[in-house]
């Protein structure tokens, strides 16, 4: 029988670098399934069905039919059932329920996909140095990223119909910078594992520029989805027969318009995925030519398949599953782009 003494303690653990890294593209992934779990609730007008934060209680639904019948209560009272789902069936609202349900479920699952496997790698010493602040970061950027959840919801339970657009970018952007985060993070230790002596990865200027025209890209996205901006116009590439679209106000000045105005913010989400996809085509030709090609081939045929996918939301009239697709090929786009960037953090580092 082995001396239980002379098994080797946690404290003298050896770094594992390339289980972390599998860790973290696995959580990576959740991330992706809730960006389009998400994409599927805001289509559904699901969002304001569950109108408490309950982070512990509210795993579990409502088990019995006076249960339903009384969220279906709480439901009843905030201007969204008021005004646009007055007369709805408590199956009607069941369905709703479902998907706010599950995303809310799903951000824990990623939670706690974080969070447990952390504290066991920090117990067993496998986290390498330096690695430690960068994943506790992560961690604490999913706690927060419930936080923004239930912010952005509570925008439309009192005096709106719908929850506030920039409250709703505001959570998407999390999510997507915590995606983006995770696969640097990854790459970073993928990379250890090869050779102990290797650095983080470098970032750039390049990829600070590329990484600003993204950021504008995926703003506007967010709130072409806050405002139902995408149901101006179902046609391309011209808006309603016009370049520039009729209808937009600008009454309330050049910001008002530029921050609020569906007609507009549509205008600019259509255009600017022009300057977002010769940025990314142009990082992918700069890393074919450094030896880099398979990231570069994923980067054309992600920016290919998301622009065909815009196009394709318009003149489906935002169809259900094709916006849903371009919310998740959107999300692949920005985890490979951070794969990108961060290889060619590595040749310039």
């Amino acid at each position: 029988m082995t001396n239980a003494s002379a098994l080797p303690s946690p404290a003298i653990r050896a770094p594992r670098p390339a289980a972390l890294a599998r860790w973290l593209w696995a959580v990576a992934l959740l991330v992706i399934i809730v960006v389009g779990v998400g994409g599927i609730t805001r289509l559904t007008e699901s969002g304001l069905s569950i109108t408490e934060w309950r982070p512990v209680a509210g795993v579990i639904p409502p088990m019995t039919e006076a249960g339903w019948i009384a969220e279906f209560e709480k439901y009843k009272q905030i201007p969204e059932y008021r005004e646009i789902n007055l007369g709805m069936t408590l199956a009607g609202f069941k369905a709703i329920f479902f998907w706010e349900w599950l995303h809310r479920i799903l951000g824990r699952l990623v939670g706690m996909a974080l969070v447990v496997p952390l504290i066991w790698y920090a117990w067993r010493r496998a986290i390498p140095a330096g690695y430690g602040w960068r994943l506790f970061a992560l961690a604490a950027l999913v706690g927060l990223q419930g936080a923004i959840g239930w912010w952005m919801v509570a925008s439309g339970l009192e005096y709106r119909v719908d929850v506030s657009h920039f409250r709703l970018a505001t959570h998407l952007l999390t999510a997507l910078f915590l995606l983006a985060g995770l696969v640097w993070t990854a790459r970073d230790l993928g990379v250890l594992a090869q050779d102990s002596a290797s650095r983080p990865a470098r970032l750039t200027g390049t990829a600070m520029g590329v990484i600003a025209i993204l950021f504008v890209q995926l703003l506007l996205g967010a709130w072409v989805a806050g405002l139902n901006a995408g149901y101006v116009a179902s046609t391309w590439p011209l808006m309603n027969d016009h370049f520039v679209p009729e209808g937009i106000d600008w009454a309330g000045g050049v910001w008002l318009a530029l921050t609020n105005d569906p007609f507009l913010i549509h205008f600019l989400h259509r255009w600017w995925s022009w300057v977002a996809a010769i940025a990314l085509l142009l990082l992918a030709r700069s890393l074919a030519r450094r030896g880099a090609r398979t990231e570069a081939r994923l980067l054309v045929v992600v920016v290919a398949a998301q622009m065909l996918l815009g196009i394709w939301t318009v003149v489906s009239g935002v169809s259900m599953w094709v916006a849903v697709m371009h919310q998740v090929i959107g999300a692949i786009l920005v985890a490979i782009s951070a794969a990108a960037l961060h290889r060619l953090g590595r040749i310039a580092a």
